[in-house]
């Protein structure tokens, strides 16, 4: 097929075996339950209740046991021909009975919501009789509660207000870093019927509802295990201590084949080998953004620093005691030693050899991390910080494997944005560097090897960008708080075009503009070069852009109309130049496209769950396949992954991204990113940057050091760019210290492409607040869904833009163009 056939094409091609279609084939839903049963974490199992024996019988519990959450809404969510529920998952095995009269019960009242157009995740938990429980027992002493959560874009997670202070007001959230006290109120006299109302919803905590629920069941049994089909991090204090509550699967989102693949771990068809990719907390006031992660819509205070998740937990003092479950925790139905065989450092580059065998009596994997501890110097540093980490291969009892893990020194630098060493570079300070391996942040062995730096050097001198200009002050490294210096921020509203009648930037989806490819009018005998002529190497892309005229730049730089099955807009859509109209689509969790069209896909579970398989081939696999199904529709751009930093288990957000930890994120999310562009497919790596808040998206001014942000939530992007090679990249919404993401030419020229040689193009996320032509000069190549085409005519006429400024962006779109299959 000729270039861009597919694309062009309207109808489905098939690109299976035998003109077998691959969106949604058997392949792919299996390989989306084995991610699903690798990336499930066991949380507690107590007296080794699980896995159950063959024939076992069980009583379903809680609502959650037929209301499936199968992933995240918004542009995560995915159009599928079935889900499987845990009801149906239990029903696949051979040999299991459940007491059928409980699941009627639950079965018909989701049933009964699902009708009043209640969303999976959002129904209420029905009130359970005490006779039905009776009768439950009677059949089995064995019960499985089911929790389940709903999260989706464009809204964050609530959180409860159960404080108050000495005059009756009640507290939103108080906050102790080392020796400091912070708090905030909800306001004055707030009614204690509010805060019910706000509880009896359950997000974080359990809704009064689900707690009664509970609490009824442990009436009756002695032998409980619990689900928990969410998209992140909940509140686990309920169930730790708890010596009826033997075991705890973490089964997170699982994409469409979730339930069966929690249903096949419990009876222990596979064994669990998934690992947190965030810290579980005691209380949500444990975590360090929680203090003010709502204090404001138009704001948020990044104060912890480089102290997120488990870098603040091993760190800041009194914080150690206030985890439930560590970062990298995961418990197996096997049980594994480790050993460090060798330790070495050669020509910059340091590998820890470990051996790990199975020494329970199932098969098994393991997943050995290496953290390093650094010398605090004058910058000071996180107790632990992930450096390298493997998993192994399904090892039989008795069975060893050697891992090789391996990093760069010059990965153990830390950025100093003050000039405390030297200013605006990553410095390597003098000490010693010690190293742990385990199986969790806290399970590790000291190695005995130790890395000394004789004496402080810079590793990489950079300028200062992106630097705070509201934020006061941030924590370090003993609890305490520096004073920040302090600057100016522009005004992200403020234009020097007048508005322009029908463009004005309201939020609302503005009317599409350049819906029509553009009437041009050559000269007589005039010679027209085409895209494809660039691609045949007839002509060169400069000679081919000098052609376009100032109307043809200004179009090019805008999202274009829908065609075939997209729904998120496209790109190009310049047929007289032979330029294709190249579709986008949604993701991360499996390809979205408009439901109207009649086409189901694959389900995959979500990302969250996908970072806790710490499982690199896999991840990839599933880019893979993917990219599989988003080039049988004829889209030739998939907008995944998501990779913000899970700062707040509040953020709407979070099971679309991975992990608190921006190594972990980086490393996974490159694979992804690989699997999707071995296909010619494009990935559209998001959200750059900072990203971390729902509320109030488009006009929140995330307020952060230039330290935190390179380190914690720029680093996985960075790590992307080198490994992946990404064609693109995609603007966030936010604000960045009082500049707008995608009009920001220090974060998507100066870091991204003069710092870390990013060659693909930026796409804006849609809809944004941006104006467009200080998003061309930024270095936003392309606003989407639709560009402003007349703003940016006219601000080239004020000479605020500049056409060089358009060509290069045209460029950047047309090379990727040139690039899809």
């Amino acid at each position: 097929m000729g270039k861009w056939q597919r694309v062009l094409y309207q109808p489905n091609l098939p690109l299976g075996k035998n003109g077998e279609r691959v969106t949604a084939c058997k392949e792919h839903i299996e390989l989306s339950k084995e991610a699903a049963k690798e990336g499930m974490v066991l949380l507690k199992n107590e007296e080794s209740v699980l896995p159950f024996a063959t024939g076992t019988k069980l009583a379903l519990f809680g609502k959650g046991s037929f209301d499936y959450v199968k992933g995240g809404g918004g542009s995560g969510d995915v159009t599928v021909s079935y889900i499987r529920n845990l009801y149906d998952g239990f029903q696949s095995i051979e040999g299991v009975e459940v007491y059928e009269e409980l699941s009627d019960f639950y079965r018909e009242d989701i049933k009964k919501q699902y009708a009043e157009k209640k969303e999976p995740g959002m129904t209420k938990e029905p009130v359970l009789s005490d006779e039905l429980c009776k009768d439950a027992r009677s059949f089995t002493d064995t019960a499985i509660i089911t929790i389940c959560r709903f999260s989706g874009e464009g809204c964050d997670r609530k959180s409860t207000y159960d404080k108050k202070d000495e005059n009756g007001r009640y507290i939103r959230r108080e906050r102790f870093y080392g020796n400091c006290s912070r708090s905030f109120y909800v306001g004055e006299h707030v009614e204690q019927t509010d805060i019910k109302a706000r509880f009896e919803d359950g997000d974080f905590y359990l809704s009064y509802a689900e707690k009664a629920m509970v609490e009824q069941v442990k009436k009756y049994f002695d032998k409980i295990v619990v689900v928990l089909n969410v998209g992140g991090m909940v509140d686990t204090d309920w169930f730790i201590r708890d010596d009826k509550i033997k075991s705890v699967l973490l089964a997170f989102q699982g994409g469409m084949e979730g339930g069966t693949a929690a249903a096949e771990l419990l009876f222990g068809i596979g064994n669990p080998s998934g690992k947190l990719s965030d810290t579980f907390a005691k209380k949500l006031e444990d975590y360090p953004s929680s203090y003010n992660f709502h204090e404001s819509d138009q704001y948020v205070d990044y104060i912890e620093d480089i102290y997120v998740g488990y870098r603040y937990f091993e760190t800041i003092p009194g914080a150690f005691e206030k985890v439930n479950y560590p970062f990298g925790y995961g418990l197996s139905y096997t049980s594994f030693v480790w050993s460090v065989v060798s330790a070495t450092e050669q020509n910059g580059v340091i590998t820890v050899a470990v051996n790990v065998t199975n020494t329970g009596k199932y098969a098994g994997k393991e997943v050995i991390q290496l953290y390093t501890g650094a010398p605090q110097g004058v910058l000071g540093k996180a107790a632990k910080s992930l450096v390298a980490f493997e998993k192994t291969r399904l090892l039989q009892q008795g069975e060893t494997q050697q891992l090789q893990l391996t990093f760069a020194t010059d990965s153990l630098a830390s950025y100093d944005d003050l000039g405390k060493v030297q200013k605006s570079a990553y410095v390597l300070e003098a000490g010693d560097y010690t190293f742990f391996v385990g199986n969790s942040v806290r399970n590790v062995e000291k190695v005995e090897f130790v890395y000394t730096v004789s004496e402080t050097k810079v590793i990489k001198q950079l300028t200062s960008k992106i630097a705070p200009t509201s934020l006061k002050e941030r924590m370090t490294a003993d609890g305490s708080f520096e004073k920040l210096p302090q600057s100016e921020p522009n005004d992200p509203d403020f234009s020097a075009l007048e508005k322009i009648p029908g463009e004005e930037l309201d939020g609302l989806a503005p009317r599409l503009r350049s819906v029509e490819p553009l009437n041009v009018l050559f000269q007589s005998g005039e010679k027209i070069y085409t895209l494809k002529d660039v691609a045949e190497g007839k002509v060169g892309l400069e000679e081919f852009v000098v052609q376009l005229s100032d109307e043809d730049l200004a179009h090019i730089l805008g999202g274009q109309p829908n065609t075939s099955t997209a729904n998120t807009f496209g790109m190009g859509n310049m047929p007289q130049y032979g330029v294709p109209n190249i579709m986008t689509a949604d993701g991360p969790a499996g390809l979205r496209i408009a439901p109207e069209c009649g086409v189901n896909t694959t389900a995959f579970p979500c990302a969250t769950l996908l970072a806790c398989t710490w499982n690199r081939e896999l991840v990839y696999r599933v880019g893979e396949a993917d990219a599989k199904e988003v080039k049988e529709n004829n889209i030739a751009m998939w907008l995944t992954p998501a990779i913000n930093i899970h700062r707040s288990p509040l953020c709407g957000r979070n099971f679309e991204y991975y992990s608190e930890d921006p190594f972990l994120t980086g490393t996974l999310a490159s694979q992804m990113v690989k699997g999707i562009q071995s296909q010619h497919i494009s990935a559209s790596v998001k959200h750059f940057a900072l990203n971390n808040k729902e509320t109030n998206r488009k006009r929140c001014d995330s307020r952060v050091s230039e330290r935190a942000a390179r380190e914690i939530y720029l680093k996985a992007f960075e790590i992307i760019v080198s490994e992946a090679k990404p064609w693109c990249i995609m603007s966030s919404y936010n604000i960045i210290n009082g500049h707008r993401a995608s009009e920001n030419a220090e974060l998507l020229t100066g870091i991204l492409r003069d710092e870390w040689g990013f060659e693909g193009i930026v796409t804006s996320d849609w809809w944004t607040f941006g104006e467009h032509y200080k998003e061309v000069k930024a270095g936003n190549d392309i606003k989407m869904a639709c560009g402003y085409p007349k703003q940016l005519l006219e601000a080239l006429d004020k000479k605020l833009l500049t056409r060089e400024e358009m060509e290069i962006c045209a460029k950047r779109i047309l090379n990727l163009i040139l690039k899809i299959d």
